[in-house]
């Protein structure tokens, strides 16, 4: 049996394109479920059944120290819960599990258990070292197997668990002897999630665990893995930029609409307070230089978009873009050229978004039309915040939470709002 790594969709037969989503190179062969011996394949055991009625314990959030990774989280970690953080390789995963690390590490009686397969305790303890987190508390273990990792939390107490939080990094280093094949196929992902999972619920102890991403920035594994888990972070950025956002894909406890913001330092990942104030710290308005304003789960951020026209070299025109679709990129210089009468038959077009941000939301269409107008007609948008989306046929449309956007441009103290209220047409501009 085959089973894509990127729907989890299962085949009979190797093939070079999945049939259920198309994709190409993901078909990976399963392992077969090695049943204990003692046991009988399809014996269940009676289900414990608790009345809705009963009353039961109340479970509340304990705050990892971090505020950023807080406000993500919905208020801290969930006891028992499974966290799944992901990330692109060197955006630093590493180093915000450290700083929990270190967070958690001044309690005389609760400690951290981090299995790392990646990793040798002795290079755990030289980030640690180098990030000036203290040691004190934190237990590490080298081991890759489930059944290990579950003895190590359950093993030499009888009552609350000893460690305050579990971390494994990673779960494509993780197997469980229960399913042959290697540690990363699907199977073994997904066998070893599920008894993860099974141990946080049973000794009401938080697991963070670490996955690796694809190319196209899912997790690298089948998709079950995220249904499985409670809570699914996303860590994003560009390496060459010093800003990371960590973005809530999934959280049973809390809304997924919150997003944090980081700086990476010398000194870990710091807390990134006024993000607007960051992100517009360093401009020189002029033109080609435009502000927006982008919500980021409930946050408005403050972000500008530069744009270059310049003329194009060569019989087909260049058209680039950093932190944004280049296919939507394409689409608004149509809009442009078409119903904006601007010119850009004979013009390469470069767009760029400031500090690493990836703008996804329609309402910055209007904001990089305006970039593009003033690069080439050499005006600028001086104390002036854009924002809106943009239509087909030039029209310029209302984008919801307008009312925040429009205090946080006063707050930064923006003297002109150009929106739909006052823009019904690409023209207008």
């Amino acid at each position: 049996m085959f089973t894509c790594t990127h729907c989890d969709g299962q085949q009979l037969k190797w093939a070079g394109r999945c049939g259920e989503c198309g994709s190409w190179g993901t078909l990976v062969e399963e392992g077969e479920v090695v049943v204990k011996k003692g046991t009988k394949s399809g014996t269940k055991a009676p289900a414990t059944i608790v009345s809705a009625d009963t009353p039961l314990k109340s479970v509340a959030h304990v705050s990892t120290g971090i505020a950023e990774l807080d406000r993500v989280l919905g208020g801290g970690v969930v006891p028992g819960s499974v966290i799944l953080l992901s990330g692109e390789p060197g955006i630093g995963k590493s180093t915000l599990i450290s700083q929990i690390m270190g967070d958690h590490a001044g309690s005389p009686v609760r400690s951290i258990l981090i299995s790392s397969g990646e990793e040798s305790p002795a290079q755990i303890q030289m980030r640690l070292d180098r990030l000036g987190i203290p040691r004190t508390n934190v237990q590490m273990i080298q081991e890759t197997t489930v059944e290990s990792i579950a003895t190590a939390v359950e093993g030499g107490y009888a009552g609350p668990p000893v460690h305050s939080m579990v971390i494994v990094d990673s779960i494509q280093t993780a197997s469980t002897l229960e399913v042959e094949g290697l540690p990363g196929s699907p199977s073994q992902v997904r066998a070893s999630a599920a008894k993860l999972v099974e141990l946080a619920k049973r000794t009401n102890t938080p697991i963070i665990i670490v996955g690796q991403v694809t190319k196209d920035g899912s997790v690298a594994g089948p998709k079950m893995l995220e249904h499985l888990v409670d809570v699914v972070l996303s860590l994003e950025g560009d390496a060459s930029h010093a800003y990371r956002l960590l973005r809530a894909i999934k959280n049973r406890f809390g809304s997924t609409n919150e997003v944090g913001i980081f700086e990476m330092t010398g000194d870990g990942l710091q807390n990134v307070e006024d993000p607007s104030k960051r992100f517009l710290s360093e401009r020189l308005a002029g033109p080609g230089s435009v502000v927006t304003c982008v919500m980021e789960g409930n946050r408005p951020l403050l972000v500008e978009v530069q744009a270059l026209v310049d003329k194009t070299s060569f019989g087909y025109p260049v058209r680039r873009a950093v932190g944004f679709d280049l296919n939507r990129l394409q689409l608004l210089i149509a809009i442009a050229n078409r119903h904006g009468n601007v010119g850009l038959d004979q013009s390469d077009v470069y767009v760029n978004v400031v500090g690493g941000i990836e703008l996804t939301e329609p309402a910055a269409d209007l904001a990089v039309i305006a970039a593009i107008i003033s690069a080439k007609k050499n005006t600028a948008f001086a104390d002036a915040v854009v924002m809106g989306e943009v239509g087909l046929s030039g029209e310029v449309r209302s984008v919801p939470f307008m009312d925040r956007r429009v205090r946080e441009a006063e707050r930064f103290g923006m003297k002109k709002v150009v929106s739909p209220k006052e823009i019904k047409h690409v023209k207008d501009l």
